[in-house]
């Protein structure tokens, strides 16, 4: 299993949000490309970046800032938050960074997910972020009444291959992942990379255990940042070492 650090920005700074609420709100560095780069150099082997500006707005706000940090390491860069057309996923690729995560857009448009997914395979992946097992769209602001399962079964009829799944009332909160909606999820038969709630060696030991069933990778963000958890450490613990 990999780790996959996140760098959440919202007006150019690294922030962090407890359960999605813009309202709580902490800024954790001033400098995402620095943090980027922290990230590569303590051995990260992919990097998630989110705009939550252009979550919110619907389309990308810290454009300029994600494709500086991605120029700034030699490690593959992913992009979530606003990206609801094909002309943005193609400027955002073309920026350099190496997947898109498409989220609110999937709902409100589905059309063109098959387009973008024919045109750049691998490097398109969906985020599922549910509440309550409902999928929540809007930069989470609201939820769609969209089952998670059957969003994420979906999606594999189209050609997506991996899906990241958040549980939105553990994202940020340092209270353990949703062990049981991951497992869900995996039924989809897609690759599932897991986020929320990770908030120790313990809770990553416990992620690698659906590793089997296709949950294949785990975001952590708010630990990281912190300190309840050191990212080498938490790479050698998903690798089977140390825990």
């Amino acid at each position: 299993m990999i780790i996959i650090p996140a760098v959440d920005i919202i007006n150019g700074q690294c922030v962090r949000l407890k359960q999605g609420d813009y309202a709580q709100k902490v800024v954790y560095d001033t400098d995402p490309v620095a943090v980027v780069r922290r990230f590569a150099e303590q051995g990260a082997e992919l990097i998630h970046m989110v705009d939550l500006d252009g979550a919110k707005a619907g389309e990308p706000r810290n454009l300029d800032t994600v494709v500086k940090a991605a120029a700034s390491v030699s490690v593959p860069v992913e992009l979530g938050g606003g990206i609801r057309s094909l002309d943005t996923v193609r400027k955002v690729l073309d920026g350099g960074v190496d997947r898109v995560i498409l989220g609110t857009a999937v709902l409100a448009n589905p059309r063109w997910l098959a387009d973008a997914v024919q045109e750049y395979g691998r490097r398109i992946v969906v985020g599922i972020d549910a509440r309550d097992g409902q999928v929540a769209v809007q930069g989470w602001l609201e939820t769609s009444g969209t089952d998670a399962l059957t969003l994420a079964e979906t999606m594999k009829s189209v050609g997506v291959q991996e899906i990241i799944y958040t549980d939105i009332a553990r994202d940020g909160m340092l209270q353990g992942p949703n062990l049981q909606g991951l497992e869900r999820m995996a039924q989809s038969g897609l690759k599932v990379v897991a986020s929320g709630g990770i908030s120790s060696l313990t809770d990553i030991s416990a992620v690698r255990q659906l590793e089997p069933q296709g949950v294949y990778a785990a975001i952590i963000g708010r630990a990281l940042y912190t300190g309840d958890i050191d990212l080498r450490a938490a790479i050698a613990a998903a690798k089977g070492d140390g825990v």
